[in-house]
């Protein structure tokens, strides 16, 4: 482990130096003006760059092993034929699709980016954006998200299909979303495509295409994280949409 350790170091040196060149490059040469706080810059480069190293090496012993683990037993042959009476039915593999709901909604609400959006958005509206609510709420859209990405490899589906069908509802519903939405909404999906959510998401897209009769994981196991983008943005304009119906209503009312 130690071997290991020193070798991901090594990767991840090589990895953030051409960020630091870059930015020591601007500073120096082209405003030609000292970075204040040298010495704490520089701490903050080696905190960032032994916790991506360990970051790195906490995905290959635990996040991927778990996601394998899970996809592998939830689908085995065993298990399917003791849960359901047709193991060929897409029905059949129900607990990977409760599985993916769950680990998708917990996933996310514990990602650190939805969290910093989340506050920034809280702030900026004044309170009027609860920061529990758009975590809440895009945390759902990957959840539903990971469900019909699971469905897909299951039945073998196409990708593009999905895709398309899914922009096409986003591209209607922003028609529709109060404008000043519109833009949370789209980041929100990139949100979650970061350090917590992306590694249980592939493992589990590949550990399950691995298992299933008939599907190839380099072909099937991955697209799932397409989905995690895509979903939340459906679901935080569909949010942002019934808010402003419920304040409507509330203004007629009076």
């Amino acid at each position: 482990m130690i071997g290991h350790f020193f070798e991901t170091l090594s990767d991840t040196l090589l990895d953030v130096a051409p960020v630091v060149i870059l930015v020591g490059f601007f500073q120096y040469i082209v405003l030609k003006t000292k970075i204040p706080d040298i010495s704490k810059v520089i701490l903050g480069i080696i905190l960032v760059i032994l916790g991506l190293t360990m970051f790195l090496m906490g995905l290959e012993y635990a996040l991927f092993p778990i996601g394998n683990t899970m996809a592998e037993q939830l689908s085995s042959a065993e298990f399917i034929k003791a849960s359901y009476s047709d193991p060929d039915h897409w029905l059949a593999y129900y607990w990977i699709y409760i599985f993916a709901f769950f680990i998708g909604f917990a996933t996310t609400i514990a990602e650190p980016s939805l969290i910093a959006v989340a506050f920034k958005a809280n702030e900026v509206s004044g309170g009027s954006i609860s920061q529990i609510g758009l975590r809440i709420t895009v945390a759902l859209g990957v959840a539903i998200s990971l469900t019909v990405g699971t469905f897909r490899i299951v039945t073998g589906t196409p990708l593009y299909v999905y895709i398309l069908v899914g922009y096409v509802i986003v591209i209607i519903q922003t028609f529709f979303a109060p404008k000043h939405l519109i833009a949370l909404a789209y980041d929100s999906g990139g949100v979650t495509t970061s350090t917590v959510t992306v590694p249980i998401v592939a493992a589990l897209g590949i550990g399950l295409s691995t298992v299933v009769p008939g599907r190839n994981p380099a072909l099937d196991g991955f697209g799932l994280i397409a989905f995690a983008s895509l979903f939340p943005i459906i679901t935080v304009l569909g949010y942002a949409q019934m808010m402003n119906f419920i304040l409507k209503f509330k203004k007629v009312s009076k």
